[in-house]
């Protein structure tokens, strides 16, 4: 899809006033509730599935399948995030009712730096074709070691800082104790962060780590540097809500990592067999319609039976 600077100028604004419209909603501290929480997920589908059919409506099924692919794509692989945002906001104690600024603020950390990845990746792709093998073959591995990963004991699973992290830490000095919502404090004369900072940075930085296989997840729906960065947009705004809201049932999706495993080596092979008509060979390529409506069905079957082994060991439990 032929993009104009303007058309990206006005995107770009577009999400920047639905940022601080969120913002502003969320800047007095308090707990989010279900409701609440609810009704903003509901809102920021709604906004998505508007824009895809903008999208329709100016460049056609093709642009807008493959954002709707890939936002789907995206927003599951998200919901694996916040299983690791769970972890975090229990290793920093980090009060109810500053939980919302830290995942508003955290992720959009990770929206900047998704911005350049996605950025990097175009450029890449543009001028060596044989990336493609690359991605493909990555995200197979992906898909091997998320089923490995799922079969293992995680009871004992815990958060560790990156090194990134711990060497900002070090460098600057970290507060004893939360002071409202303020990133630096004064301390002995010294300015040193709160942990609200760290922890915000946690989840920005965290998140980076997560883009290594759903950036190339998208890049292997669409080649669309505008369709890759609105999805991975609209995905990851509404985390923040999703995470209140299904916080507390991401322990009943059992098989989540099954479905995505399945989904990210669906996409691989889906890369591969691109890279291979690229090359000159002539096989089969899997189109959008079926990509999509393979993506659907996997997540809804996962859905179901994880809902039904959680069902079936809660009454084995009790």
């Amino acid at each position: 899809m032929d993009v104009s600077l303007t058309l990206w100028a006005v995107t770009i604004a577009g999400l920047c006033v639905l940022i601080a419209v969120d913002f502003l909603i969320g800047r007095k501290p308090h707990d989010v509730s279900v409701k609440e929480a609810g009704i903003w997920t509901v809102v920021w589908i709604a906004l998505a599935g508007l824009f895809g059919l903008s999208l329709l409506l100016y460049g056609g099924g093709q642009p807008a399948g493959e954002f709707f692919a890939g936002f789907i794509t995206e927003k599951s692989l998200s919901v694996d995030n916040l299983f690791v945002f769970v972890l975090i906001m229990g290793k920093f104690a980090v009060p109810s009712q500053y939980q919302q600024r830290v995942l508003l603020v955290g992720v959009l950390i990770a929206l900047v730096l998704r911005a350049v990845f996605i950025a990097a990746g175009a450029a890449i792709i543009s001028s060596f074709a044989w990336v493609f093998y690359i991605f493909g073959a990555f995200l197979i591995y992906t898909a091997w070691k998320l089923i490995k990963e799922a079969r293992a004991d995680e009871e004992d699973e815990e958060y560790e800082e990156n090194k990134l992290l711990k060497a900002a830490e070090r460098r600057l000095g970290v507060a004893d104790r939360y002071h409202g919502t303020k990133l630096l404090i004064r301390e002995n004369g010294k300015r040193v962060m709160t942990p609200m900072l760290v922890v915000m940075l946690a989840i920005g930085t965290t998140d980076v780590l997560f883009a290594l296989d759903s950036i190339p997840a998208i890049f292997g729906l669409t080649q669309d540097p505008y369709i890759v960065f609105t999805a991975n947009a609209f995905a990851l705004m509404g985390l923040r809500q999703l995470y209140f809201l299904i916080g507390g049932l991401l322990k009943k999706l059992v098989h989540l990592s099954y479905g995505l495993s399945v989904i990210l080596g669906f996409i691989g092979v889906k890369l591969v067999l691109h890279a291979l008509h690229e090359s000159g060979v002539h096989v089969p390529e899997i189109g959008i319609p079926f990509s999509l409506g393979f993506i659907v069905l996997v997540l809804a079957v996962t859905t179901v039976t994880s809902l039904r082994a959680s069902k079936k060991k809660a009454l084995v439990d009790a």
